[in-house]
């Protein structure tokens, strides 16, 4: 076919309806998450076994700055499933330690359930302390959240061949700690660990763990897509692949630097959702809800605070955010603080007193014992945080007090304190109180692993 002919197809495709691609019904959505995965997965560059994975990307759509709302576990899933940042759905910490949403029924669920969706949940959920709070109407009553147990459910739905548009729920616990065990595959003498961890036969070790699990995930997703092929229900299903936030490693997890609340994020499904393309604007999970409601033919609930994707895959726009917001209040401890991210800057607010790092809010790992083993607990904190994403992308240089930057650590300070006006952030009257019930670290602890409060 000739290029001028391919190229204005796909650019006709791309302006058609997305209604008329799908034959005038609401796709199918399967949702499918994993934890503390990052964007350390094969498509991003990693040398990470995710073949699966790979191919979805290949086949879908690929978005290389994907964020979180939070880098903690039930904030940032809960923000996904909501629309709405932490400090406003109410899931201010861990669902496991007593931390809860303010109104369950602002989960996607209900607005889809509207559009005559069914919704199942088949696996983890981690943002209520018990699944049947949140609302689906099925439970697939895995016995575990873990690969082993989740797909094989998750697979067995689908090849039920369920009718009408869905909402399938597939949590993963992979790739948590503590990890699966390698395998000969996972040789740490050829691993790297993640950038801010410096290589040593001990850190190559913990990244085999790291690979491990991520094998087993891939091979947890090839198997819930397989199924859904064999269903006959691929054509119209929108298949969403993401993870809450970055690796259980230190400076990574619960920290807001990229490394921290950067995600993977791949769509594939009918209409814009494939091609294998790839996306370079900034984009937040926040962003999922509207876009769904758009696919669903609903009105965007009011308390919507994320964009639709779909003008930046019809072309519309390179970008739908020039500033993207994430935040931390509690995960194993209290440590309050707050971002604010544009494609050029990025700078961090911290309001904790201790002003050193909250070491329970680091799962413990062989990584984190060489940090402490070279004096990572009196290692200072500043309170302010601003990194050039240009010439610093790995955001080891602080640039709050460097003169040149004034004009951009104004804007970005600005910039901060106009979202969190705007979002009522607790964090304007003080320290953002422990909710009634819920249990917290020492934050001059240690482990999360102590006894908690």
């Amino acid at each position: 076919m000739p290029s001028s002919r391919r190229t204005f197809l796909q650019a006709a495709a791309a302006a058609m309806p997305l209604a008329s691609q799908t034959a005038g019904r609401p796709p199918n959505i399967l949702y499918l998450h994993s934890h503390d995965t990052g964007r350390y997965l094969r498509p991003y560059g990693y040398a990470t076994p995710t073949p699966r994975i790979q191919r979805l990307a290949a086949e879908g759509v690929l978005f290389r700055r994907a964020f979180s709302a939070a880098p903690t576990c039930s904030p940032s899933r809960a923000a996904l499933l909501t629309g709405q940042c932490p400090h406003q759905n109410g899931m201010l910490g861990l669902a496991h330690r007593g931390f809860a949403m303010t109104d369950y029924r602002r989960h996607m669920l209900y607005t889809l359930r509207d559009a005559g969706y069914r919704s199942i949940l088949g696996g983890l959920q981690h943002i209520a302390d018990k699944p049947e709070r949140i609302g689906y109407d099925e439970l697939l009553g895995a016995k575990s959240n873990r690969v082993a147990d989740v797909a094989p459910a998750a697979a067995r739905f689908l090849e039920g061949r369920p009718k009408g548009p869905f909402f399938l729920d597939v949590g993963f616990f992979e790739t948590h700690r503590e990890f699966h065990p390698p395998t000969p595959e996972d040789d740490p003498r050829y691993l790297q660990p993640p950038v801010p961890i410096p290589d040593t036969a001990a850190t190559r070790r913990d990244m085999a763990g790291f690979h491990a699990s991520a094998r087993v995930l891939d091979q947890g997703v090839g198997q819930v897509l397989d199924a859904l092929e064999r269903s006959g229900l691929a054509g119209n299903t929108l298949v969403i692949s993401t993870t809450d936030h970055g690796l259980a490693f230190p400076d990574m997890k619960c920290n807001l630097v990229d490394a921290g609340f950067g995600v993977s994020l791949i769509m594939r499904g009918p209409g814009l959702f494939g091609g294998g393309k790839v996306v370079d604007g900034m984009v937040s999970q926040l962003d999922l809800f509207p876009t769904l409601c758009d696919l669903a033919e609903v009105k965007h609930p009011a308390w919507l605070e994320g964009r639709s994707l779909l003008p930046l895959l019809r072309g519309e726009s390179p970008e739908i955010h020039d500033e993207i917001f994430a935040e931390v209040n509690y995960h194993a401890a209290y440590e309050p603080k707050r971002a604010v991210r544009t494609q050029r800057w990025k700078y961090i607010r911290r309001y904790s007193e201790l002003g050193t790092t909250v070491l329970p809010n680091c799962d413990d790992g062989p990584s984190k014992s060489l940090w402490l083993e070279h004096g990572w607990r009196q290692k200072a904190l500043p309170r302010e945080d601003l990194y050039d994403l240009v010439f610093d992308p790995t955001e080891r240089r602080n640039l709050a007090g460097d003169k040149a930057s004034a004009e951009a650590l104004a804007d970005m300070r600005g910039r901060l304190d106009a979202w969190m006006k705007r979002t009522n952030d607790p964090l304007l009257s003080g320290a953002v109180p422990l909710p009634a019930g819920a249990k917290v670290n020492r934050v001059d602890g240690i482990s999360p692993g102590e006894p908690i409060n």
